[in-house]
């Protein structure tokens, strides 16, 4: 047993945190050394498990890293590309030039107000940590990555498996995170199986709780405003989703030269089918048909907002080409594959695209499992 000795100072500020509600933070610690502060979050956080949250996480200074230059067309170029590569997969589809609008607000809810600034991928880890048997050791500290990097402003956004040291099981993240001045705004959600597949729970992460684990795909940039690619479609009427026919019209014009879009997108209306991750598997999974089984599936409604990336080509990192998840003030969240109303269906995205990709701790042996 641990003998802990509090000094006056300690022992009254130990009785503050006890006064708190559970799972609360107050507005704003305020931390020396330059150590970032945390900014107040909503009351439906998760706590964690005392033995699991204090798992140590990857080392930003000495895990593997790469880095190539992305093909970065003007805006107007891929809005005249996309408009003539969308109508093959939508009867009604746009994109154009347009100034970002005020992305905090509804039904967007992101932690910053714009996707512009400095914008590049990030890649951290991916699928083979997962499958065939996890790497519960990938633990990934995002806002240490961001003070390693120096980013700050910055906004980071997109998919990703949650923190499951937090929670105490597997969870898909939906990473939401700025920082301004040093203040932590945490608007990632998380989404966890509940009653044994029957259902799955989002919830938001606390600002002291930045990390994630095993893979993600993330659009960082300065968060600020200014011109975007703003794309919209409606009624599908093929079979590519709607971040599939932005990659697959990119791909097709521009060939080897790789372009990199981060962003979010809206889907207004319709449904669409999702998944969520259960926890880790005991068994091996070796297949995309041992995969499939594991992974819980479920129809979502709208509205629903996704955050995410897509490249047009791999380059030789060994990247997924494209990873959006999303969520809904609703309690709707998960990895997005593709509407289920397709007569329904009406989309509103906002992309940037990347300068470059940073590729982060990618796995010494791979497969092409897991990328769907």
């Amino acid at each position: 047993m641990r003998c802990v000795v509090l000094t006056s100072v300690s022992l009254v500020a130990a009785l503050l945190l006890l006064a708190l509600p559970s799972g609360e933070l107050s507005p704003r610690h305020c931390c020396a050394g330059g150590r970032w502060q945390r900014s107040e979050t909503e009351n439906n956080t998760v706590s964690s498990k005392s033995s699991e949250s204090k798992m140590t996480s990857v080392e930003w200074a000495t895990a593997p890293s790469a880095q190539k230059d992305l093909h970065v067309p003007p805006l107007q170029e891929l809005a005249d590309v996309l408009s003539r590569g969308l109508p093959e997969n939508f009867e009604l589809a746009s994109a154009e030039v347009a100034p970002c609008p005020d992305l905090t607000r509804p039904p967007y809810n992101l932690a910053a107000s714009g996707l512009c600034g400095n914008a590049e991928l990030v890649e951290l880890g991916g699928p083979p940590y997962l499958m065939p048997l996890v790497r519960r050791d990938k633990v990934y500290d995002l806002g240490a990555l961001l003070r390693h990097l120096g980013r700050d402003p910055a906004l980071l956004a997109g998919a990703g498996a949650g923190p499951w040291p937090h929670v105490g099981v597997n969870c898909e993240g939906i990473v939401n995170l700025s920082v301004r001045g040093g203040v932590v705004e945490q608007g990632t959600r998380i989404v966890t199986v509940e009653g044994g597949g029957a259902t799955y729970r989002v919830r938001r992460l606390p600002a002291n709780e930045t990390r994630s684990a095993l893979l993600g795909n993330y659009l960082l940039s300065d968060g600020a405003p200014g011109q975007v690619l703003k794309v919209t479609a409606e009624k599908r009427t093929g079979p590519a989703n709607f971040i599939t026919a932005i990659r697959e019209a990119l791909q097709k014009h521009y060939g080897d030269r790789v372009v990199g879009l981060g962003g979010m997108f809206v889907l207004r209306e319709g449904r669409a089918r999702f998944h969520v991750m259960p926890d880790f598997s005991a068994t091996p999974m070796t297949s995309e048909e041992d995969l499939n089984r594991w992974l819980k599936f479920y129809e979502m409604r709208s509205p629903l907002t996704h955050v995410g990336t897509l490249v047009t080509g791999d380059m030789g990192l060994d990247l997924r080409l494209q990873h959006f998840h999303g969520w809904g003030e609703h309690g709707d969240g998960g990895h997005y594959h593709y509407d289920t109303t397709p007569d329904a269906a009406r989309y509103e995205g906002y992309f940037v695209p990347a300068a470059r990709v940073l590729r982060l701790d990618a796995p010494v042996e791979t497969h092409t499992m897991g990328r769907d």
